[in-house]
């Protein structure tokens, strides 16, 4: 009975360890990024980009703004 117990647990041992380095982060498959995060970076990509356009968007209604105004103001000088 010994003996069973003994290569029982043996066999659980080695199997767990083969998992364990089986299953490490250090394999090539692990390194690829999950769907949760490959969809958070696009939706950081989508954040960037939403706010550079709303950025040039605010800076181009500055300038034609201030261009605006110094039209008028060259207009009532006349």
């Amino acid at each position: 009975m010994k003996a069973v117990t003994m290569v029982s647990i043996a066999a659980v041992a080695i199997v767990g360890t083969v998992g364990l380095i089986g299953c490490s982060k250090n394999c090539e498959t692990c390194k690829k990024p999950g769907v949760g995060e490959r969809a958070g970076a696009e939706l950081d990509k989508a954040a960037q980009k939403t706010a550079d356009a709303a950025n040039n968007v605010a800076e181009k209604t500055a300038d034609t703004t201030k261009k605006a105004v110094e039209k008028t103001g060259e207009t009532m000088q006349k």
